[in-house]
Protein backbone atom coordinates (compact mmCIF):
# COMPACT_ATOMS: atom_id res chain seq x y z
CA UNK A 1 0.00 0.00 0.00
CA UNK A 2 1.60 3.01 -0.95
CA UNK A 3 2.01 6.48 0.94
CA UNK A 4 -1.04 8.13 -1.03
CA UNK A 5 -3.55 5.01 -0.19
CA UNK A 6 -2.24 5.20 4.19
CA UNK A 7 -3.29 8.98 3.90
CA UNK A 8 -6.45 8.51 2.20
CA UNK A 9 -7.73 5.53 4.54
CA UNK A 10 -6.40 8.05 8.13
CA UNK A 11 -8.46 10.74 6.60
CA UNK A 12 -11.67 8.20 5.95
CA UNK A 13 -11.46 7.07 9.81
CA UNK A 14 -11.29 10.42 11.25
CA UNK A 15 -14.35 11.49 9.19
CA UNK A 16 -15.93 8.28 10.05
CA UNK A 17 -15.35 8.88 13.74
CA UNK A 18 -16.41 12.88 13.18
CA UNK A 19 -19.75 11.21 11.83
CA UNK A 20 -20.58 8.60 14.24
CA UNK A 21 -19.89 10.84 16.93
CA UNK A 22 -22.78 13.68 15.21
CA UNK A 23 -24.77 11.10 15.01
CA UNK A 24 -24.66 9.95 18.67
CA UNK A 25 -24.73 13.40 19.68
CA UNK A 26 -28.03 13.73 17.55
CA UNK A 27 -29.56 10.80 18.60
CA UNK A 28 -28.66 12.18 22.41
CA UNK A 29 -26.13 9.32 23.31
CA UNK A 30 -22.99 10.90 24.58
CA UNK A 31 -19.35 9.69 22.34
CA UNK A 32 -17.36 7.07 24.65
CA UNK A 33 -14.52 9.04 24.94
CA UNK A 34 -16.25 12.31 26.54
CA UNK A 35 -17.38 9.95 29.79
CA UNK A 36 -13.46 8.89 30.35
CA UNK A 37 -12.21 12.39 29.32
CA UNK A 38 -15.01 13.88 32.11
CA UNK A 39 -14.51 11.10 34.71
CA UNK A 40 -10.32 12.19 34.74
CA UNK A 41 -10.99 15.89 34.89
CA UNK A 42 -13.37 15.23 37.99
CA UNK A 43 -10.91 12.70 39.55
CA UNK A 44 -7.61 14.39 39.37
CA UNK A 45 -9.59 17.44 41.62
CA UNK A 46 -10.59 15.22 44.14
CA UNK A 47 -6.93 13.43 44.54
CA UNK A 48 -5.65 16.98 44.70
CA UNK A 49 -8.09 18.35 47.50
CA UNK A 50 -7.43 15.32 49.10
CA UNK A 51 -3.59 15.92 49.55
CA UNK A 52 -4.32 19.20 50.41
CA UNK A 53 -6.57 18.21 53.00
CA UNK A 54 -4.24 15.64 54.21
CA UNK A 55 -1.44 18.08 54.91
CA UNK A 56 -3.55 20.66 56.23
CA UNK A 57 -4.28 18.25 58.96
CA UNK A 58 -0.87 17.47 59.48
CA UNK A 59 0.01 21.32 60.21
CA UNK A 60 -3.44 21.23 62.55
CA UNK A 61 -2.22 18.71 64.92
CA UNK A 62 1.58 19.70 64.51
CA UNK A 63 0.31 23.23 66.02
CA UNK A 64 -1.64 21.64 68.55
CA UNK A 65 0.73 19.66 69.88
CA UNK A 66 3.16 22.69 70.07
CA UNK A 67 0.70 24.39 72.21
CA UNK A 68 0.26 21.76 74.58
CA UNK A 69 3.76 21.76 74.83
CA UNK A 70 4.30 25.21 76.04
CA UNK A 71 1.06 25.02 78.03
CA UNK A 72 2.78 22.08 80.08
CA UNK A 73 6.20 24.59 80.15
CA UNK A 74 4.40 27.51 81.15
CA UNK A 75 2.70 25.60 83.83
CA UNK A 76 5.89 24.03 85.13
CA UNK A 77 7.47 27.31 85.36
CA UNK A 78 4.35 28.52 86.80
CA UNK A 79 4.77 26.41 89.78
CA UNK A 80 8.01 26.48 90.28
CA UNK A 81 8.37 30.36 90.57
CA UNK A 82 5.21 30.40 93.03
CA UNK A 83 7.16 27.52 95.60
CA UNK A 84 10.17 29.97 94.97
CA UNK A 85 7.94 32.96 95.98
CA UNK A 86 6.88 31.49 99.21
CA UNK A 87 10.06 30.04 99.62
CA UNK A 88 11.95 33.51 99.78
CA UNK A 89 8.71 35.04 101.55
CA UNK A 90 9.18 32.65 104.49
CA UNK A 91 12.66 32.84 104.34
CA UNK A 92 12.33 37.51 104.85
CA UNK A 93 10.16 37.01 107.08
CA UNK A 94 11.86 34.62 109.85
CA UNK A 95 14.87 36.73 108.73
CA UNK A 96 13.12 39.71 109.84
CA UNK A 97 11.79 38.09 113.33
CA UNK A 98 15.33 36.72 114.35
CA UNK A 99 17.54 39.55 112.67
CA UNK A 100 18.61 40.94 116.66
CA UNK A 101 18.95 37.13 118.06
CA UNK A 102 22.58 37.16 117.65
CA UNK A 103 22.70 40.87 119.97
CA UNK A 104 20.20 39.99 122.37
CA UNK A 105 22.12 36.53 122.90
CA UNK A 106 25.34 38.78 123.44
CA UNK A 107 23.04 41.00 125.68
CA UNK A 108 22.29 38.64 128.38
CA UNK A 109 25.08 38.46 130.21
CA UNK A 110 25.04 42.07 130.53
CA UNK A 111 21.33 41.67 132.00
CA UNK A 112 22.89 38.63 134.27
CA UNK A 113 25.86 41.52 136.11
CA UNK A 114 22.92 44.34 136.39
CA UNK A 115 20.46 41.74 138.37
CA UNK A 116 23.39 40.21 140.65
CA UNK A 117 24.47 44.38 140.91
CA UNK A 118 20.88 44.90 141.83
CA UNK A 119 20.78 42.20 144.51
CA UNK A 120 24.32 43.23 146.33
CA UNK A 121 22.20 46.85 146.77
CA UNK A 122 19.65 44.89 148.92
CA UNK A 123 23.09 44.08 151.19
CA UNK A 124 23.80 46.84 153.58
CA UNK A 125 27.39 45.60 154.30
CA UNK A 126 28.46 46.22 150.80
CA UNK A 127 30.85 48.56 150.32
CA UNK A 128 29.72 51.60 148.29
CA UNK A 129 32.96 51.91 146.44
CA UNK A 130 32.32 47.83 145.33
CA UNK A 131 29.21 48.61 144.38
CA UNK A 132 30.15 51.89 141.94
CA UNK A 133 33.21 49.35 140.90
CA UNK A 134 31.05 46.61 140.10
CA UNK A 135 28.40 48.98 137.64
CA UNK A 136 31.33 50.22 135.65
CA UNK A 137 32.33 46.79 134.84
CA UNK A 138 28.88 46.22 133.78
CA UNK A 139 28.97 49.85 132.04
CA UNK A 140 31.98 48.70 129.94
CA UNK A 141 31.16 45.22 129.36
CA UNK A 142 27.88 46.60 128.00
CA UNK A 143 29.95 49.29 125.68
CA UNK A 144 32.31 46.16 124.93
CA UNK A 145 29.10 44.37 123.25
CA UNK A 146 27.56 46.76 121.39
CA UNK A 147 31.24 47.87 119.46
CA UNK A 148 31.35 44.27 119.23
CA UNK A 149 28.46 44.76 117.03
CA UNK A 150 29.15 47.66 114.94
CA UNK A 151 27.95 50.70 117.53
CA UNK A 152 30.12 53.58 117.89
CA UNK A 153 30.00 56.75 119.81
CA UNK A 154 30.68 59.64 117.85
CA UNK A 155 33.09 62.65 118.91
CA UNK A 156 31.91 65.51 120.57
CA UNK A 157 33.51 68.37 122.11
CA UNK A 158 33.54 71.82 123.01
CA UNK A 159 35.27 74.09 119.94
CA UNK A 160 35.03 71.02 117.11
CA UNK A 161 33.00 72.27 114.01
CA UNK A 162 29.57 72.11 113.59
CA UNK A 163 28.62 69.52 111.16
CA UNK A 164 24.79 68.87 109.98
CA UNK A 165 25.33 65.12 108.69
CA UNK A 166 26.14 64.34 112.39
CA UNK A 167 24.88 67.30 114.29
CA UNK A 168 21.84 68.51 115.21
CA UNK A 169 22.01 72.01 116.59
CA UNK A 170 19.18 72.47 119.25
CA UNK A 171 19.80 75.60 120.00
CA UNK A 172 22.00 78.94 119.62
CA UNK A 173 23.35 81.34 122.71
CA UNK A 174 26.57 83.94 122.66
CA UNK A 175 29.90 82.44 122.12
CA UNK A 176 31.59 82.53 125.19
CA UNK A 177 34.38 83.03 122.98
CA UNK A 178 35.11 84.67 120.21
CA UNK A 179 36.86 81.73 118.42
CA UNK A 180 33.67 79.78 119.71
CA UNK A 181 31.34 81.42 117.06
CA UNK A 182 29.83 78.86 114.79
CA UNK A 183 31.53 76.11 116.83
CA UNK A 184 30.09 73.67 119.11
CA UNK A 185 29.67 75.11 122.78
CA UNK A 186 28.56 72.34 124.61
CA UNK A 187 27.22 68.77 123.60
CA UNK A 188 23.28 67.54 125.15
CA UNK A 189 23.37 64.19 123.53
CA UNK A 190 26.14 62.09 122.08
CA UNK A 191 25.59 60.75 118.52
CA UNK A 192 25.72 57.52 117.67
CA UNK A 193 26.69 55.48 114.32
CA UNK A 194 25.85 51.88 113.34
CA UNK A 195 28.70 50.84 110.95
CA UNK A 196 29.24 53.76 108.78
CA UNK A 197 25.40 55.12 109.24
CA UNK A 198 24.50 57.49 111.93
CA UNK A 199 21.48 56.36 113.36
CA UNK A 200 21.57 58.83 115.98
CA UNK A 201 22.70 62.96 115.53
CA UNK A 202 24.69 64.32 118.39
CA UNK A 203 22.59 66.71 119.52
CA UNK A 204 24.57 70.35 120.44
CA UNK A 205 24.66 73.66 121.43
CA UNK A 206 26.21 76.27 118.92
CA UNK A 207 27.48 79.70 119.74
CA UNK A 208 26.57 82.66 117.82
Amino acid sequence: MNKENIEENEVKDTTESTQQDAKAAEMGEKPENVDETKEQVENQPEEENSSEGDTADNELKRLKDELAESKDKYLRLYSEFENFRRRTAKEKLDMVQTAHEDLMTALIPVIDDFERAEKSFEDKSTDLNAVKEGVKLIQNKFKKVLEQKGLKAMEGKEGMDFDSEYHEAITQIPAPKKNLKGKVVDVIEKGYMLKDKVIRYAKVVIGN
